[in-house]
């Protein structure tokens, strides 16, 4: 904690309306949808908590393209790759600083030992931070990378490599994830010395273009300007995040210029904001998919006749046009269309509730069933109301005599209650961290993310397996599209889900406000500033 006059400083300014903070042009405030789970993105799984940390914090080895969504320098310059696709080599930036804090002040440049450090962190069980904050390195595991690497190494200050266990197209890619962003190594040596290694995930240091000042749980953070940014000068000196889970209480604050961003407004609100020439509503293509997933390990969601009857009772279009308003299309595939292997072809499930009865009476249920259906307590592009949509599909499923009873849950609760499979069906989603089918095809649907967690629908299916693993293992773009059509076929013909939409993303500015963007890699404040 602060003391003395900084803290005096500080509570002060907190007591202070934001409106009144926000009318120096040096501040910018963003009204955040959440607390962060934490500030360490390698132990945090959620959206806000990626805002809060990744994105404003820290830097990853790569970026993204905004609009090709590929791989592009950041903390690393370029990169080599072996001709069998199974060593990869890393040259890093030189020149980059860290920022400082209260309790520590970095002596060096960033260099491969903060590479290093990040990356055995997550892998290895035994390295001394890998159980601090109970630390539970989801992403890492989830696409495959503590498996995959099998060696990383420092070869001088700005070389890195990484020998992997057999190759792998995304394996780049995953370098701009949130969970790849790059901690200092010294700042946790000098922790782990003076007894408090979790100073490193609670009041972190990073490359980024902001450092934290101030944390107060469910009320706000404040962070100031990298002075020394490596990207370029901040225009925008200080940044406060305004923490305000309800999306009306996000509008009102924008409308009264208490806040200058707010993520995600809901379909309803689109109209007035365009109608005020204060604000402006922005729009991005997002990769992302809705979708309800049917847990294939409990009956009767274990009969293939059971699911394929229940996604032609979900009348799709409905849901698109009564919840997302313009801000949605109906999906058919785990694959976003415009991504690589998205097969533009694949037959869908169309509405029709007598073909539903005639499945449900070949599976031995013509009287129907009872089952839970696990609604979202959160909003997402790919599902901004999710109380509204279970209730469609609740309505639908009960004209073909299946009777659905709503449950919801805290979101860490309910992310907890997937991951251990105790739904019969839940409302679920996913939005691309690094513009690969793989993020996708592999992570939410192969028989090894049962373990992880992150297939929801359970559902483990080893011809479908087999050709993800293989389009992972071929480097050119046409055959790894091949195997991803093939896939999707078989993901058509099991329907282990209902897939739902495809959401744009949107977010709402004060009209003065310019620089600040949204793309694949999240939100970002480097260029955010008041006009």
């Amino acid at each position: 904690m602060k003391t003395g006059k900084t803290l005096l400083g500080l509570l002060l300014s907190a007591l202070l309306p934001a409106s009144a903070i926000a009318a120096n042009s040096d501040t910018l405030i963003y009204c955040s949808e959440a607390s962060p789970e934490s500030f360490n993105p390698q132990i945090a799984s959620s959206g806000p908590s990626f805002v809060a940390s990744s994105q404003v914090l820290y830097n990853r080895l790569v970026n993204f393209d905004p609009k090709t969504n590929t791989p592009v320098p950041s903390l690393a310059t370029e990169w080599k790759v072996s001709p069998d696709g199974k060593t990869w080599t890393f040259t890093l930036r030189q020149g980059v600083k860290f920022n400082s804090n209260k309790f520590f002040k970095p002596t060096r440049d960033f260099n491969a030992d903060d590479v290093i450090f990040s990356v055995m962190r997550q892998k290895d069980p035994n390295h001394p931070y890998h159980k601090v904050s109970q630390g539970n390195y989801e992403y890492f595991q989830d696409v495959g990378l503590d498996k995959l690497i099998t060696e990383v190494k420092k070869l001088d200050d700005y070389h890195v490599q990484f020998t992997l266990s057999e190759p792998n197209a995304a394996f780049l890619a995953d370098w701009g994830m949130d969970f790849a962003s790059i901690l200092s190594a010294e700042y946790a040596d000098a922790m782990m010395k003076k007894g408090t290694p979790e100073n490193v995930d609670n009041w972190p240091i990073g490359t980024g273009p902001y450092a934290l000042q101030q944390y107060k749980v469910d009320s706000l953070i404040r962070y100031i300007a990298n002075p020394n940014y490596w990207d370029g000068a901040v225009p925008t000196k200080h940044l406060i995040f305004s923490i305000t889970p309800n999306v009306e209480t996000r509008l009102a604050k924008l409308k009264t210029n208490e806040c200058q961003i707010i993520p995600a407004p809901s379909p309803v609100q689109f109209e007035p904001i365009k109608a005020d020439k204060n604000l402006t509503l922005h729009s991005v293509e997002a990769l992302n998919v809705g979708y309800l997933a049917f847990n294939t390990e409990k009956k009767p969601f274990d009969n293939v006749l059971v699911r394929q009857a229940l996604n032609y009772a979900v009348d799709k279009k409905s849901i698109i046009n009564a919840v997302f308003m313009g801000s949605g299309t109906v999906a058919k595939s785990p694959i976003p269309p415009n991504m690589l292997g998205y097969d533009k072809d694949l037959k869908t499930y169309d509405y029709d509730p007598e073909k539903a009865k005639a499945l449900l009476k070949q599976a031995g249920l013509e009287k129907g069933f009872e089952a839970t259906l696990w609604s979202m307590p959160v909003q997402r592009p790919y599902n901004p109301n999710s109380r509204r949509i279970a209730e469609m599909i609740q309505s639908d499923w009960a004209k073909v005599g299946v009777k659905a009873k709503i449950v919801s849950y805290e979101w860490g609760e309910y992310l907890s209650g997937i991951r251990k499979g105790e739904h019969d069906t839940a409302l679920y989603g996913w939005m691309s961290d690094n513009g690969d089918p793989d993020n996708f095809a592999d992570v939410l649907l192969s028989c090894d993310s049962i373990q992880s967690g992150s297939n929801a629908a359970r559902w483990c299916d080893k011809k479908y397996t087999d050709l993800i693993d293989q389009a992972k293992r071929v480097s050119a773009p046409e055959e790894r599209a091949k195997r991803y059509v093939q896939a999707q076929e078989i993901f058509y013909q099991q329907a282990p889900w209902v897939p739902l939409a495809n959401g744009r993303t949107f977010y709402a500015t004060r009209s003065n406000v310019t620089g600040y963007s949204v793309s694949l890699m999240g939100s970002d404040f480097s260029k955010a500033k008041i006009n």
